[in-house]
């Protein structure tokens, strides 16, 4: 059965919001970026009016990797932490029911 257990459905939502924030930072640095490649199309630009649109367009692009970083790192790290938690928490149903089947099965 692959199901999404109940009471670990908000942590999901949050981890979900995690990593749509990771991938995100990419295309919106894709959206900083284009605009300054335009200029580095035209052959007779100097470096001195081409300059200011590089630096900005890397600053931008170290600013998201400080963001997209992180985030993935924890997005995974969280995710498996809450894998292993259903996991668990699955096992002891099981073992629960298990346990309330036998003692039904005895008294009846």
């Amino acid at each position: 059965m692959n199901r999404e257990p109940r009471p670990f459905g908000v942590v999901y939502i949050g981890l979900l919001i995690l990593a749509a924030a990771g991938t995100a930072v990419v295309f919106l640095l894709l959206k900083a970026v284009s605009p300054h490649a335009d200029q580095l199309e035209v052959v007779k630009t100097s470096l001195a009016v081409v300059a200011p649109g590089i630096a900005e367009a890397l600053f931008a692009t170290a600013i998201g990797l400080i963001a997209a970083i992180p985030a993935t790192i924890f997005y995974n790290k969280f995710i498996s932490e809450v894998n292993r938690q259903a996991q668990r928490l699955e096992g002891f149903a099981d073992e629960f029911s298990a346990i309330l089947s036998r003692q039904i099965d005895e008294r009846g």
